[in-house]
């Protein structure tokens, strides 16, 4: 499934300037260390003065082949798809083949609104058009091939969330016709238009619309891990995301195409500007970036079990790219690090610690718990001498322990702390606290 946006936190360089071979090297420790302990598998990069200067690769394309990743390994890149597609928009303008105020009525006037959404409230996801990939029912056909009529019968049959221009909502189905768009207005597939336009006039060798995943293409494939064991996850089927997250690509490949973006090579410089003219944080294809008192412009996505993250620093000349096919953690670390070490400070090493707790001390913190005014509940039970979380109508994740009470569930950033004496729990998220009582 595609993924919303994932912010990255506001974070601080911190630290003197450090020998960048040392941290080179540390970064690279980190990366097998998180690899150890089955937190991570991917490719990483980065680039200093506006030239790629680190790459790291981590883990398995293919687990149950034991097919070791490499750099030139693809991984589906999830919603870093739609920077391309915003360019793609941006060269049609250019060639005067579309104006940005041109109205989604004169591709698609069954979809309701169509003649107030423009081309730019697509691309700035201010067109109220309801997200597909929120509905439940989306799992029902993800994994199946689809047709434009059967996604624009899909899209058309959800009312506007909003009044077009009214605010902003993430939502892929904006992506999805601006694919379908410029295949219109071009009258060619959307993957030729991403290789003439993109990837061939920069040598892009490894940067493509994806389809099903062929490992012996060296094309990863993604995966959950529990316990050590790998389990491949579904694949959506790439005839859905289209311009939403379609695409395959290597970190590298990614750090070439942002630089090329940056440096005027694909689009005109001022057609780059409005793309950064950000509403609420997001541009035309862009998400605007904060790292200490910089900012920066980039996307990240996440499809399946693939996570990546593009960004770059201009006032900085750094960039930073990496593709997961795995990971049970928060990613905005690995960012930070990777940004950190470009920027040439050295980081902390995280503690792998881990932390115990018999089955017989969990079982105090099993039931079901609830909180006044707040409409889920949470079933705390143990599994594989494992405790459980699982919210009303959600998936059930781990929590591990960093304490006799506290746990953890890093990729969402969760904290949850016990306290078996009031039969309570207090979870943190994103620096909102709720209590829970035992029902």
């Amino acid at each position: 499934m595609l993924k919303k946006l994932l912010f990255l936190s506001a974070i601080g360089i911190s630290g003197i300037a450090f020998s960048q071979t040392n941290v080179k090297e540390k970064l690279g420790n980190y990366l097998d260390s998180l690899y150890a302990h089955h937190k991570v598998m991917g490719s990483f990069a980065f680039a200093e003065n506006d030239r790629p200067t680190f790459i790291k690769v981590v883990g398995f394309a293919d687990a149950g082949k034991q097919q070791k990743a490499n750099v030139d390994t693809q991984y589906r890149i999830g919603s870093i798809s739609k920077t391309f597609t915003a360019v793609l928009v941006m060269k049609a303008v250019e060639e005067k083949k579309i104006t940005l105020d041109r109205k989604l009525s004169d591709f698609y006037p069954e979809i309701p609104n169509a003649s107030k959404i423009t081309i730019e409230n697509l691309l700035q996801h201010r067109s109220g058009i309801h997200n597909l990939t929120d509905e439940a029912e989306y799992l029902q056909y993800n994994t199946k091939t689809q047709t434009e009529s059967n996604l624009i019968g899909i899209i058309k049959k959800f009312n506007s969330d909003f009044e077009p221009g009214s605010k902003y909502e993430y939502s892929n189905s904006n992506y999805i016709l601006l694919g379908f768009i410029l295949e219109k207005i071009y009258k060619k597939p959307y993957a030729e238009l991403i290789r003439s336009k993109i990837t061939k006039p920069l040598k892009l060798t490894f940067t493509e619309v994806g389809g099903p995943i062929d490992t012996s293409k060296n094309q990863a494939k993604s995966y959950k891990c529990t316990n050590g064991t790998y389990q491949a996850s579904d694949e959506t089927d790439m005839s859905i995301p289209i311009g939403a997250g379609n695409m395959i690509s290597t970190p590298r490949d990614l750090l070439d195409f942002i630089l090329a973006l940056e440096q005027g090579k694909l689009i005109r410089k001022q057609s780059l500007e409005k793309m950064k003219t950000f509403t609420d944080g997001y541009g035309f294809g862009l998400t605007k970036v904060p790292f200490g008192k910089y900012w920066g412009y980039g996307h990240n996505g996440g499809i399946d079990e693939f996570r990546s993250v593009l960004y770059y620093f201009p006032d900085l000349k750094i960039a930073a790219a990496f593709t997961v096919n795995q990971s049970d953690m928060n990613i905005n670390e690995i960012s930070v690090k990777l940004l950190e070490t470009a920027a040439g400070h050295d980081f902390e090493m995280p503690d792998f610690k881990t932390f115990t707790i018999a089955k017989s001390e969990l079982q105090k913190f099993t039931g079901k718990y609830a909180s006044p005014g707040i409409p889920v509940k949470f079933n705390i039970f143990i599994q594989d001498n494992k405790l459980m979380a699982q919210a009303t109508g959600q998936g059930a994740f781990p929590l591990d322990a960093v304490s006799g009470t506290k746990f953890k569930f890093e990729p969402a950033g969760i904290t949850v702390e016990f306290f078996p004496e009031k039969n309570q729990f207090v979870i943190m998220q994103g620096g909102e606290k709720d209590t829970f009582t035992k029902e």
